[in-house]
């Protein structure tokens, strides 16, 4: 089933893969291993449990659950830091305890490194079930909740109460990575805020223009020839008699029925997601986690669009769909709004949505929006603005628009949005990626600092560095380590 969360945040220590169709963005299921090799003097290590109060906030509810994190300790100094990567929206990679920027930097400043699953995610179920009724335990506050107590009882239980801790977060963990210094600046030190949209917004349209723009590089007729294409679609849309034909050219599941405006909107999002997921974790270098088509580029896509021998604009584009079906080994699309509704609404952890899909799209229901709607003129695609995604609240977990608006403006009020005041926390952010329009792109002070790298996209400077990086990626890089230093030193 698929789960169009394009540009869902995920990144980093979470991976939600791209396949029967995600950012971090659709959900499936990419095996993640119970158990990996980190470097640990003694050899393996396991999944390891914390026991987590369920509401940090009620001290009259006892209830505790066990969250998942892990540990490498290979190249912990007596004195030196414990660094603290926070999970986000999908379950926790292990392989992250053996690859990634932030290793390099432990290894250079003598690390503890600790990796903490997000509540309701992976293998962390604080509940019975993913019920609306339980899911108001997950929030973005409850999560720092959740990092705050690890970090005091970690710090005891190891008799690091002097040591200083560093948060690392990618994307949506970036915010939290950010958050945490604001709201708990006695127990970190510092952060590392990645890709992080620290403004939370009920319409983004901003990120398709981005997307735009990130085509536009590769070749500046592009987004022309996808805006192109993805026009004609939605002229054919208007005529039942073109259906069975486009159920043919993208290779769909079941014939087309458009009943209402959300089947619609549902097909075209799915179709649009193809370049926006490519965008957004442009030439990354995610192999290490298990991802599949990493070599699928803006540059591919762009080639696929431009090939005037597959006939015009609009056939390109479903060239595109056959290929990224090919690519991640998908028969055929699934892009039925009713089948999406009832595979979203199930309840279960064993539901075909449990990988994140209903988690996610909760959180975004309820505290950040991010919804990339087609609202602006100058980004290439149509057919699903913004009540397309604010009717998905309603439908899956009967929020109401009211309620998301109110949700969305809470959340900037709470953290400061992009007028957040601190100390100690680096943004990086790469041009290419979408997500950048919502972060922090410019200094806020000597202390709040940005680095804004040119031709890259989400995520780019905490994936392991490799000899084809461009040479202001690993200028950014250095640029963390230089700033960990300095910190470390107050």
């Amino acid at each position: 089933m698929a789960f169009p969360l394009h540009g869902a945040l995920l990144c980093a220590v979470a991976v939600l893969v791209v396949g029967s169709h995600r950012c971090e963005g659709r959900y499936d299921a990419f095996g993640k291993p119970d158990r990996v090799h980190v470097g640990r003097k003694g050899g393996v290590s396991e999944d390891q449990w914390f026991p987590q109060k369920l509401d940090h906030f009620n001290g009259a509810d006892s209830r505790i659950w066990k969250q998942r994190y892990f540990v490498n300790d290979k190249f912990f100094q007596t004195g030196g830091p414990v660094f603290l990567m926070i999970g986000g929206e999908g379950p926790a990679n292990p392989a992250w305890m053996e690859y990634g920027t932030w290793l390099t930097y432990a290894q250079k400043l003598g690390a503890l490194c600790l990796l903490l699953e997000h509540r309701f995610y992976g293998k962390s179920h604080p509940t019975a079930d993913l019920s609306t009724e339980n899911l108001r335990f997950l929030s973005s506050r409850q999560a720092l909740a959740d990092l705050a107590h690890f970090r005091t009882a970690m710090a005891e239980a190891r008799g690091l109460s002097k040591a200083k801790w560093v948060a690392f977060g990618g994307s949506y963990p970036g915010s939290l990575a950010a958050w945490f210094r604001l709201k708990y600046p006695h127990l970190v030190h510092a952060s590392v805020a990645t890709s992080a949209p620290v403004h939370a917004s009920v319409n983004f349209p901003e990120y398709l223009e981005v997307v735009w723009r990130s085509l536009a590089l590769e070749d500046p007729l592009c987004p022309q020839l996808v805006k192109k294409a993805s026009d004609t679609l939605l002229e054919l849309l208007k005529d039942p008699q073109t259906f069975d034909a486009i159920a043919k050219d993208f290779n769909l599941c079941t014939k087309l029925q458009l009943q209402t405006e959300m089947d619609s909107a549902y097909f075209l999002e799915t179709l649009a997601g193809n370049f926006m997921d490519v965008v957004q974790y442009n030439q990354d270098n995610r192999e290490f986690e298990g991802v599949v088509g990493t070599n699928i580029t803006i540059g591919v896509l762009c080639g696929v669009m431009a090939d005037a021998s597959l006939g015009e604009p609009y056939d390109r584009y479903a060239a595109v769909a056959r290929l990224m079906m090919d690519t991640f080994s998908v028969k055929c699309l699934e892009a039925v709004y009713s089948d999406y509704q009832r595979d979203m609404s199930n309840t279960s952890w064993d539901g075909p949505a449990a990988g994140g899909g209903r988690q996610w799209v909760y959180q975004t229901c309820t505290e950040f929006g991010f919804y990339q709607s087609t609202d602006s003129p100058n980004q290439p695609f149509g057919g699903f603005p913004l009540p397309y995604h604010v009717r998905q609240c309603a439908d899956f977990y009967n929020v109401s628009a009211e309620t998301l608006a109110a949700a969305v403006a809470q959340t900037n009020e709470y953290y400061g949005g992009y007028d957040i005041r601190t100390t100690r926390i680096v943004f990086p952010n790469g041009s290419i990626d979408p997500w950048h329009a919502l972060g922090i792109t410019r200094d806020i002070d000597a202390n709040l600092p940005a680095i804004f790298i040119p031709g890259t996209a989400h995520c780019a400077n905490m994936y392991p560095a490799r000899g084809q990086d461009p040479p202001q990626l690993t200028l950014a890089r250095d640029h963390i380590l230089v700033l960990l230093q300095q910190w470390l030193q107050q």
